[in-house]
């Protein structure tokens, strides 16, 4: 399975290995990386290499799927969404990033309403669900602009840098799902 999706100033697409370069620069950023879950600052050198063949052998096996979001009008590479698959629970979590130069243009937004309408709508789940740091309420808002509701905010969660930070979850149901557009 290769989908793709084009939105109104995006192209969704899975990552390519010619994107690792890009994707270190953006991701690697200590702004993306600070209110990120998973991404490291620095960024390793080859770590964007290895990540792409991982998620794209992920892709193949239905279990992820991460999209590059990319600019139509020049085709430059500015983040990514993603859902990683539960297929025994029939749900995915949706997760992002944006490289810091195209934050608060409603690119993540743009991108996670096409990608949960992929999730209900071509990989049929019942549930797709959203973690956030507290400190990051840019990424909660484009969970609630999707038609994620609030469910619970779990203290001292998770350790990044060192640090104890708090998360707060999203989720929808397919019955609650409304088609946006």
């Amino acid at each position: 399975m290769n989908p793709k999706f084009e939105t109104n100033r995006l192209m969704l697409r899975l990552f390519e290995l010619s994107d690792a370069k890009m994707v270190q620069t953006l991701a690697g950023t200590e702004e993306v990386a600070r209110t990120t879950l998973s991404i490291p600052h620095p960024y390793p050198d080859g770590a964007a290499e290895a990540w792409i063949e991982r998620i794209l052998q992920a892709a193949q096996k239905g279990e992820i799927f991460s999209f590059a979001m990319v600019k139509k009008e020049d085709e430059l590479l500015i983040g990514c969404m993603s859902l990683r698959v539960s297929k025994t629970d029939n749900e995915a979590e949706l997760a992002y990033w944006v490289g810091h130069s195209f934050w608060g243009q409603g690119f993540a937004t743009e991108a996670a309403q096409t990608v949960v309408e992929f999730g209900f709508e071509g990989l049929q789940l019942n549930r797709i669900y959203a973690a956030a740091m507290t400190k990051n309420p840019a990424s909660y808002k484009v969970m609630s602009k999707v038609g994620m509701k609030f469910k619970d905010t779990l203290p001292k969660h998770i350790l990044k840098s060192g640090i104890y930070e708090d998360i707060v979850f999203y989720d929808l149901h397919k019955s609650d799902y409304i088609k946006v557009g």
